[in-house]
């Protein structure tokens, strides 16, 4: 069972996420917010798996909700769910602790397989949003190589590349014809040498660095 909050200050949006969520076999929604401060207040206590985040919110900022609740909940999986698509809005979720990043206009059954898909390791992004991660990161490449890309190895970067893309585990080893576990094995030493704890980390790291 998948446990999933739900921060969303649109009322008609928020309720349709929630009956979208306990209608589904093997999804739970242990709490719904319009705003971030309750959901601090509440967080620790639900104990969800993935929560869903607006980003344009009355008081405090979904991406000022992404630090607060990752400091709550460090090993906490956010999806941000947002009409913005700005580059600028993108990395700052990245940077703040968000895992994947979707548009509203997202199907429900492709919202649902984007919750699981970032459940189990991956970053599933919005196909439009992966694409604007890419330029964005294309475009701030630095002229000199970083010394920390020069850590990573071909096979390393090649993974990495396809979690920026917003591909999951599974896709990249499919991609790449090895196995879920050795994709594993590689973010593992991936983490080790960019000195991050979790994907987003790493997705930001390559985005501000330019080290793909």
């Amino acid at each position: 069972m998948i446990r999933v909050i739900i921060v969303e200050d649109n009322d008609a949006i928020r309720e349709g996420l929630k009956i979208l969520i306990d209608g589904t076999a093997d999804y739970s929604c242990v709490g719904t917010f319009p705003r971030c401060e309750p959901m601090l207040k509440s967080l620790a206590k639900l104990e969800p798996d993935v929560m869903l985040m607006d980003i344009g919110l009355p008081g405090m900022s979904g991406i000022e909700g992404i630090k607060k609740a990752k400091e709550i909940i460090p090993e906490l999986t956010i999806l941000v769910l947002t009409v913005y698509e700005e580059n600028e809005k993108v990395f700052d979720a990245l940077c703040a602790g968000a895992c994947g990043y979707l548009v509203k206009k997202t199907p429900p059954s492709k919202l649902l397989d984007a919750i699981k898909e970032a459940h189990e390791g991956g970053s599933p992004m919005s196909a439009n949003i992966a694409r604007k991660v890419i330029d964005f990161f294309q475009n701030k490449k630095p002229s000199t190589p970083q010394p920390t890309s020069a850590l990573l190895t071909p096979r390393e970067k090649e993974i990495l590349s396809g979690l920026v893309e917003g591909n999951s585990f599974k896709t990249i080893a499919g991609s790449l014809f090895i196995s879920i576990e050795t994709v594993r094995f590689h973010f593992r030493n991936i983490y080790k040498k960019l000195h991050v704890h979790s994907q987003s980390e790493a997705v930001a790291k390559a985005i501000k660095e330019g080290i793909i």
